[in-house]
């Protein structure tokens, strides 16, 4: 028995959507259960758009969320090409066969004559669609066309009786369309270059690709491209359209602007790859409990694309920053401070000469930051507090949290106490509250409020036990005398 062999087939016209993310993640899925093989294709036959540094960035992505595909671009392999901007001669090769064969045409119609073709159609209460004028011309009625300096484009001649075309498809059975709806569509536009349905067939085919797995937007090609595998003597492969990936107001998630979703926003945001994994895989599928947190292991155990939703699925990106959150908090502290350590150098507050001489303390505040963020873009914000001086945004209206007796007495008996201690650790601060908390004849608030305040500038935000515990009783005694000070300024 062959392997199955799939393909994901990006056009590298901008940066990689999560959509197409999503689709590359459920074809290596496949792949990697039935040990089969994943090509990867660049569609780039749109050149006006299409770049090189597009193409990288898919590859860059690709390999981040460690996604590896067996052949293809950056792989090579024995079906190549793997540009179809290389693969122009083999396009052409079978578009002259299906002309000999007679189940092609030159159309030589004008965009002005097409849009009259439209007009009439619709004037008549018609669907608008292409007339088949080109579809008989005789050799002296081309020849002709062609003096006049038209560049023809390549139609594919539809069956003159109407037929029931069936897409077999793993997620959705079988989908019923009628040949009526369709007209002699171009496979070859006259700037020389195939259109999607035509390329996208001979490459499936001739890189002996068995499973087609693609979002639903295109299911509304595939009929056309039956048509085309029938005509030119090609099997069939098996399809799986996915459903559309819809934004949290459920309309279909953006490939362009503002509100589109990239993978790159991601990373460079500082999600974890596994993070975005178990996300995307869990974008129109599930494994049928309430499991949500999934290694890949444990997604290729349970992942089945016959159990693939059909209705679209919401890209939620709580959702998704809750689960990151999980992931940041339970991943090996080394892996967080080396992917967090950018982002704290890029926002000013720690140095390279930082790290060599107090590593271990930027380590300490790196992991109690972290159980704070949903990504990690996010923790110099958090971390700040411990590489800066308390500042104040009104030093008038906080001074008076400082005030008074009960205050002195909390602060005073803090700094006694945090000195006294030869290892200050969270359970020793933990220790020091509550003998506080029996000894002084405050609340509660008292002791945990102005001490918060004047250690940290905010009142709320990490464990004060892991807060004193990184900074140490010298640090903090200082910040609590300099609240002392504010208030005595304002008396």
């Amino acid at each position: 028995m062959n392997k199955i062999r799939l393909r994901f087939p990006p056009s590298p016209t901008g940066k990689i959507h999560i959509g197409n993310m999503r689709t590359a993640l459920f074809n290596w899925l496949v792949a990697r259960q039935k040990d089969g093989e994943l090509v990867l294709r660049i569609e780039d036959t749109d050149l006006a758009r299409s770049t090189k540094e597009f193409e990288e960035i898919i590859l860059k992505e690709m390999d981040w969320l460690d996604l590896a595909a067996d052949e293809g671009v950056g792989i090579g392999g024995n079906n190549g090409p793997y540009r179809q901007s290389e693969r122009i001669d083999l396009y052409q090769k079978y578009a002259n066969k299906l002309i000999e064969e007679d189940k092609a045409y030159y159309c030589y119609c004008s965009e002005e004559e097409l849009d009259q073709m439209r007009e009439e159609a619709v004037s008549n209460d018609q669907m608008p669609r292409y007339n088949g004028r080109c579809r008989n011309l005789t050799e002296e009625e081309e020849e002709k066309l062609k003096a006049e300096g038209r560049k023809p484009v390549i139609r594919f001649k539809m069956p003159e009786i109407e037929k029931e075309i069936i897409v077999k498809d793993l997620i959705r059975g079988n989908v019923k369309f009628s040949s009526a709806v369709l007209d002699d569509f171009i496979i070859f536009k006259s700037d020389g270059m195939p259109t999607y349905n035509f390329a996208v067939v001979i490459d499936d085919a001739l890189m002996k690709i068995s499973h087609v797995i693609r979002g639903e937007d295109h299911l509304s090609n595939t009929p056309k491209q039956i048509l085309l595998y029938d005509a030119l003597g090609f099997a069939l492969p098996i399809f799986a359209h996915l459903p559309l990936i819809l934004d949290e107001n459920r309309a279909k998630l953006k490939k362009r602007g503002e509100d589109s979703v990239y993978v790159g926003e991601f990373r460079e945001k500082g999600y974890l790859p596994e993070a975005l994994f178990n996300f995307m895989a869990l974008l129109g599928w599930s494994p049928g409990d309430e499991q949500e947190i999934m290694s890949q292991a444990e997604i290729l155990e349970k992942f089945s694309i016959e159990s693939v939703n059909k209705s679209g699925a919401v890209f939620d990106r709580e959702k998704l920053n809750w689960m990151n959150g999980k992931y940041i908090r339970e991943s090996k502290l080394d892996r967080i401070v080396k992917l967090a350590i950018p982002y704290l150098k890029a926002s000013n507050l720690i140095t390279d000469n930082d790290l060599e001489s107090n590593r271990e303390w930027i380590e300490r505040v790196i992991d109690e930051t972290r159980t704070g963020v949903d990504y990690l873009s996010q923790l110099p914000a958090e971390a700040e507090l411990f590489f800066t001086d308390v500042n104040f945004d009104d030093p008038q209206a906080v001074a008076k949290e400082f005030t008074g007796e009960d205050v002195k007495l909390v602060f005073d008996s803090l700094k006694e106490k945090t000195k006294a201690v030869d290892n200050l650790t969270p359970e020793a601060v933990n220790r020091i509250f509550k003998e506080m908390k029996k000894e002084l004849p405050v609340g509660a608030r008292t002791i945990y409020h102005p001490v918060r305040l004047a250690i940290t500038g905010k009142s709320s935000g990490p464990e004060m036990t892991s807060v004193i515990s990184i900074f140490g009783a010298d640090e903090i005694a200082s910040r609590l005398d300099n609240a002392l000070k504010l208030a005595d300024a304002k008396l």
